[in-house]
């Protein structure tokens, strides 16, 4: 038995409420259930009920045993001294106040249903599943379960909202700033993320905009904080950016000692940190005030434009310093500024709206289903269960379910796994 199992009972009222008794036979009389709290103390907020001949208001705490509320050290705890009700699936020691009086506790044990048990066992099952729903995830109705994605793709971008905010603090609210750190870090992709962020974290935001006039100085700037400048090569295009990045170095009094390692190795050479730094040098170079045109554009095809930028003219012919290549443009793609969408874009307008009280619900949706769905594991694993994932908004959405849902066994706040529990009952 699990206690956010017992939770989603008693928040459901998934029990028989009549005649409810205590452990000591007196009788209960719910008028309020209480509000479920997810943050730390007891776990129903202002609840109401009729214990025996009294009126009590005040709290519910719940748990598998009656001794875990020891086991928590819930009694030398003073949030807990309001607790008017202790909810155990099994009793199996009494309770006290601080001033000696029991807690009445409630035992759900012969009171819940039994399909919901069957259904609670079924879904908890200790076979190796990679979800715990996954042999009925393909029978959820598809208007409730459109429904759940949508909310969970707002509550994933609460919490990208989250990230942004302590961005936003680290650079003393400059969101020109912010939304550097994030394009660089969502240009270095999966390998090179981490690196790119801590690249743009080495660099206040003030040097990027006075080095942005002259592309060769961002790109020797971006290209010498990688640490890509730091090997001894022939080459004319090197030795200029080497020599240029030294000057900007000793200026700025720069260091990318806490810069992490920059890797090559795996990457498609469309990828190579090379090219996408050359690219966002290139972004920048090109787009003064960034930040508001990113805010103020609404279209999709508007997107595609503002993003449309390609290396500079040496990495045309080139991959990496040593070696020429077969010329080709190496602009962004429209896949890869649709992830920049999806994880730069959508997020840090969300993020800016709501610190400016303004509604973009609207925008954000209409944006999200028009990007094709992200390709990677969780979606693809998904979508063999049953095809849910055609659009960004979907994507994202599968990947807040599992990894804030299913790796942590939380069916009973999950909209899935209630539909589930619920059944033929």
């Amino acid at each position: 038995m699990r206690e956010d199992f017992l939770h989603y009972i008693w928040k459901h009222k998934k029990f028989s409420t009549e005649s409810l008794q205590t452990t000591a036979s007196e009788s209960i009389f719910i008028t309020s259930f209480g509000q479920h709290n997810l943050d730390s103390g007891p776990d129903f907020f202002n609840a109401q009920m009729k214990i025996g001949e009294q009126l009590w208001a005040g709290n519910v705490e719940i748990h598998v045993k009656s001794s875990d509320w020891f086991l928590h050290n819930h009694e030398t705890d003073k949030a807990y001294d309001n607790v008017i009700l202790h909810v155990v699936w099994e009793h199996d020691m009494d309770v006290f106040r601080k001033n000696n009086t029991p807690i009445p506790t409630l035992q759900l044990k012969g009171l819940i249903d039994t399909p919901i048990l069957n259904n609670y066992e079924k879904l908890f099952s200790k076979t190796s599943k990679w979800i715990n729903c996954e042999n009925d995830f393909f029978t959820v109705d598809d208007f409730m379960l459109n429904n759940w994605l949508e909310r969970l793709f707002f509550e994933r971008l609460e919490r990208k909202s989250k990230d942004i905010e302590a961005l936003l603090i680290d650079s003393k609210n400059d969101w020109e700033a912010v939304l550097f750190k994030m394009l660089a870090k969502n240009f270095g992709l999966k390998v090179n993320g981490e690196s790119f962020f801590s690249l743009a974290n080495s660099i206040d935001f003030s040097i990027i905009r006075k080095t942005r006039t002259e592309q060769s100085n961002l790109e020797a700037l971006l290209l010498g904080q990688a640490c890509l400048l730091d090997e001894d090569l022939e080459g004319a295009y090197f030795k200029k950016l080497k020599q240029e990045y030294t000057f900007l170095m000793q200026k700025f009094q720069l260091n990318n000692s806490q810069v992490l390692p920059i890797q090559f190795f795996r990457l498609r050479p469309p990828n190579f940190p090379t090219i996408r730094l050359s690219q966002l040098a290139s972004l920048y170079h090109l787009h003064q005030n960034l930040f508001s045109k990113v805010v103020e554009t609404n279209k999709l095809e508007d997107f595609y434009g503002l993003f449309k930028v390609s290396t500079s003219k040496f990495w045309k012919t080139h991959y990496t310093f040593q070696k020429e290549s077969k010329p080709s443009e190496k602009r962004l793609s429209k896949s890869f500024i649709g992830l920049l969408l999806i994880n730069t874009v959508i997020p840090i307008t969300f993020c800016y709206a709501k610190h400016q009280g303004k509604d973009v619900e609207d925008h954000i949706l209409n944006l999200a289903t028009s990007l094709s769905s992200e390709k990677n594991s969780i979606v693809d694993a998904f979508n063999n269960l049953k095809k849910v994932s055609k659009t960004s908004l979907e994507s994202q959405a599968m990947i807040q379910l599992k990894t804030t849902y299913c790796d942590t066994d939380k069916c009973s706040q999950c909209a899935i796994g209630n539909t589930l529990l619920s059944r033929n009952i």
